[in-house]
């Protein structure tokens, strides 16, 4: 409605104190810009979808999901996120190569959620508490089989963390066996029903390992702190190898740690997760900082292996190809589309998402709602998205509505930026800018190409900046992003 102007800031029920995806300063871009093209990163996906954070398990690399970034943007230290594995993601984060998410509901492949497996080159699974599903298992399966990388993180038999009967023991055994893929003995290796309370199990001699061997250091030794082992089985996955062995072990048995392949895909088993935890989480839990470990390598195993997993190491011919690249799903990827599920998917400033009648949604009853006080102000709206690496169409849009109480006609006191923006924050391109100059009634829709990113995860960005007297409010609605 012209001229409506909100004192003081509303906080609607579901979305007070809901934090920025990304921080820094104003940013400076004014004119439509051609998008630059950044590298594509390896993307890892880590589950906590399977009760991963049940009794003092933390196994989380930040309590921003799926985006981490949302916790901060730009981590140095593992504190800037919080989780119990937050070492391992600040450490990728760091390198600039990696692209990070955390899934929280069940696995897909080839669906069009913003987590699905097909936008993700590497599936991490820290230590699962709960069985999954059959078509879960069918998903990680195909996604291996097609070329993504799987790192499956165990515990000893009997860490029934949410007792409901099963361990991780029995769940990785259960996907490797009990699947419409191949239950065959596809990886070459069983979990060994195992609860050894203590060793550093020592890593073979072999220098042209990746994983003993890669970018992030050479690895010597990890640590079994109340974990267990695999039997390996080459005679059913010749490619399976085991690279630490607990002490007194070697051959096919007592392999602390193992990879193999499967299909155009990598698979790599850990058989404890007290090496991944760093000691920090959230609070109330009992955690061990093994990744700091003085007696182990423990980082660089796991770096290594996240590396190797990826395809980025170079150490053979598995290039970057992940179970999702090359391939183009019809969809619609932006999740929470349409705003009616409050704050979900979408990160904003304090009351932007909003169901509030001061202003009107163009469908439904919720709509993002930037700036409007008329006074100094800057309201922002982002979600990060992967674009499928052989979509040749992906058209951003969204209905926007812009009112002021500016009665310039010459002058942009306020405005609204749309950008792109990649997983460390820099603003690849600027879609448009709009201003109290744009000001009209009802809804315009806008549109924009971003076939340019296709591989790539970026963050679409909403910046209002308002200035010092008169209000404008700019209110956006039904948004989507959709690829072929």
């Amino acid at each position: 409605m012209p001229g409506s102007q909100r004192r003081p800031r509303k906080v609607p029920t579901l979305l007070a104190g809901f934090g920025l995806l990304v921080t820094g300063a104003a940013l400076q871009v004014s004119a439509t810009a051609t998008p630059a093209h950044a590298a594509t990163p390896h993307r890892i996906l880590f589950d906590n979808g399977h009760a991963e954070t049940a009794g003092n398990a933390d196994w989380i690399i930040s309590t921003s999901q799926p985006d981490p970034l949302g916790e901060d943007s730009s981590p140095s230290v593992e504190t800037d996120w919080t989780g119990a594995i937050s070492s391992w993601g600040v450490a990728l984060q760091k390198t600039g190569d990696y692209s990070l998410k955390t899934a929280t509901s069940a696995l897909t492949y080839g669906g069009s959620s913003s987590t699905d497996l097909s936008n993700f080159d590497t599936l991490v699974l820290p230590e699962p508490n709960t069985l999954f599903t059959t078509a879960e298992k069918t998903a990680i399966m195909n996604f291996v089989k097609n070329g993504g990388g799987l790192f499956m993180i165990s515990d000893h038999t009997g860490a029934d963390r949410n007792n409901d009967g099963e361990d991780a023991v029995e769940i990785l055994n259960d996907l490797m066996t009990n699947n419409s893929v191949d239950s065959t003995d596809p990886f070459g290796f069983s979990v060994d029903s195992l609860s050894i309370s203590s060793d550093y199990p020592s890593a073979i001699s072999d220098s042209t390992d990746p994983v003993l061997h890669g970018s992030f250091g050479t690895v010597s030794k990890s640590l079994i702190a109340s974990g267990t082992t695999a039997t390996l089985k080459p005679a059913d996955n010749s490619s399976v190898k085991g690279l630490l062995y607990r002490t007194g072990y070697s051959g096919n048995t007592g392999a602390f740690f193992a990879t193999s392949t499967f299909g155009s895909g990598r698979v790599a088993f850990w058989g404890d997760s007290s090496p991944i935890d760093d000691d920090t989480g959230q609070s109330g839990n009992t955690l061990y900082d093994g990744w700091n470990d003085s007696g182990a390598t423990n980082a660089a195993l796991a770096l290594n292996a996240t590396e190797w997993l990826a395809g980025a190491s170079g150490s053979d011919d598995g290039g970057d190809d992940g179970g999702g690249s090359g391939t183009c799903t019809a969809a619609q990827l932006l999740g929470n589309n349409g705003f009616e599920s409050g704050a979900g998917t979408w990160s904003a400033t304090s009351g932007v998402i909003t169901n509030s009648s001061s202003e009107s949604a163009r469908t439904g009853s919720y709509y993002a709602w930037l700036d409007g006080y008329g006074s100094a102000h800057t309201d922002t709206l982002s979600q990060s998205v992967t674009i499928p690496s052989g979509c040749t169409t992906a058209t951003l849009s969204f209905y926007l509505h812009i009112d002021t109480a500016e009665t310039t006609t010459s002058t942009a006191y306020d405005t609204l930026k749309v950008q792109v923006l990649n997983s460390s924050g820099t603003v690849l391109g600027t879609l448009a800018t709009y201003s109290n100059l744009n000001a009209a009634s009802g809804y315009t829709q806008r549109s924009f190409s971003l076939a340019s990113y296709a591989g790539q995860t970026v963050t679409l960005k909403f910046t209002g900046t308002e200035g010092s007297t008169l209000q404008t409010s700019f209110v956006i609605d039904d948004t989507a992003l959709n690829v072929s």
